[in-house]
Parts: structure tokens; sequence; C-alpha cells
């Protein structure tokens, strides 16, 4: 019985042993959020993450007319398809727009559109040292009427990450698009670019970042400007997990004043 017993206790140790190191090795943890921009790291094959906005709220004023939009759920789930691919999927379950114009009020609700999207790592899948990636994406029109889109679009996102020292580091997410036009007939081009420096402190990682939309629809050209502040917090002992917290402020009239948002995320 202890020869039997001892080649099978020696490899159930091998097992733990390898399972230990597998998981030893495996990728700090990643998340999209917060922020406007996308970072380039894959989660490891296998692995799935959800990150989840709990409430996101928008507020604009000007020419007599207010506009408060609020979404509440915001999901984001990714699962890694290959040790250099992931798969996302985004949807929001609830959003209600109130419009007050000079004293009118008027106000829409429901789901937002199904957005699908693929991540390719170009160089270093893990977002350490530079790290580049690519992600093509698409949005299906399965919103509701005033919430959602009226037809298909879609894009593409390359995300950078430079480490500038041991502390900061620079990311930047330029983005070219595709959009149906305002009229219901064609599509036109739109580009965006969000950029921004981060720095761990701790437990905490701190970003501040600029962001510009150019959607150039044939009726009207709107550009959309923003700056960011972000900040994310990993609990102790808890290295799956992140909480976040952002505030964006619009630099121009076309951009909500201010848009406050919190959120997590969890890897499994």
């Amino acid at each position: 019985m202890v020869r039997t017993a001892t080649p099978i206790a020696l490899g159930v140790l091998a097992l733990l042993a390898l399972a230990g190191a597998a998981r030893a090795q495996e990728r700090d943890f990643c998340a999209d959020r917060p922020g406007k921009g996308s970072p380039p790291c894959v989660l490891d094959k296998g692995r799935f993450q959800v990150e989840v906005s709990g409430a996101d709220a928008a507020f604009t004023r000007g020419g007599g007319v207010s506009v408060d939009d609020v979404s509440y759920g915001a999901l984001e789930l990714r699962l890694g398809l290959a040790s250099m691919v992931e798969g996302q999927m985004t949807w929001t379950p609830r959003e209600r727009a109130r419009t007050r114009d000079h004293g009118v009020v008027s106000t829409v609700s429901g789901s937002g559109d199904l957005g699908m999207a693929l991540r390719w790592s170009l160089k270093n899948p893990a977002g350490d040292g530079f790290s580049a990636a690519i992600q093509p994406f698409a949005i299906a029109p399965t919103g509701a009427d005033g919430i959602g889109g009226d037809a298909w679009q879609g894009g593409v996102i390359v995300p950078v990450s430079i480490p500038l020292n041991g502390d900061w580091s620079l990311s930047l997410s330029p983005e070219a698009d595709v959009r149906p036009n305002a009229s219901g007939l064609g599509r036109h081009a739109a580009y965006a670019l969000a950029g921004g420096v981060g720095r761990a402190v701790g437990p905490a990682n701190l970003g501040a970042e600029l962001w510009v939309d150019v959607d150039d629809d044939p009726a009207e050209r709107v550009t959309k400007a923003s700056f960011d502040l972000t900040a994310a917090w990993t609990p102790k002992g808890l290295k799956d997990v992140q909480l976040d917290a952002s505030a964006y402020v619009g630099l121009n009239r076309k951009t909500p004043d201010l848009e406050l948002v919190v959120g997590l995320a969890h890897r499994f």
C-alpha cells in the first residue's frame, strides 16, 4: 500500500505545484475601466471578467436647455479566447435622459445598444512594458428609441501603453469609426482619441486624460472634448477586484458639462 500510495501522492503534489506555478505566472489584473480609452492588455486564455458601471450620470446646461442623462448597470463582459486574443460584449440595461427645454420637459428611457469586439495583442498582452493591440468592434442597434442608435456602426481602436518611468505611464487610444448619417441615409467617418497619463499610488491607480471625438456627419460636423480624472483601487487581499470612480469635465458646448461614473470590475 505504501508503494502504491507514494507515486499517487507524488503525482498529486506535482499537479498542485504545476497549478500553483501557472497561477503565479498569470497576468496582472487589468480592467478596461475607468476612463474613455481602451487598454492594450488581454485576458489569459479561459479567464472571464465582468466590468459594470453602478451609475453613469451626465449633466448638460446652456441656452435655456438642461439634460440629465443617467444610466445604470452598464455591463462589459470579457473572455480570454487565446493567449493573444479576447472577446468582449457591452450592453446598458437601463438609461434615462430627461430634457428641460425652456420649461418643457421630455423624458426617454430604455436599454442601450449591444456592442461586440475582439482585442488582438500586438505586443505584450499582459500590458507590461510597451504594449499595443488592435480592437475592431461593431454596435448592433438593439436599444430603445431615443437611447440607442438607428443602424449598425463599427470601427477599430488601436490602444497603446508606454511606460515613462517606474511610476508613470502614457496611454493612447486612437479610434476610427463608421457611423450612420443623422438623416438616416448613408454613413460617414468619425475619429476619436483618448490620451492620458497614470500613476500607481499604493493599491490605487490615478489618471488624467484628454478625450476628443470628431463626428464628420454631412449635416453637421460635431466635435466633443473632455478632461477626465480617474481613480481605481484594488482592495488588499482581493487581487481580482477593482473599484473605480471618474469625473469627466466637458471642454466645449457639444460635450456634457460634467459626467460622474462609479463602478467595479471582477476577474474570474
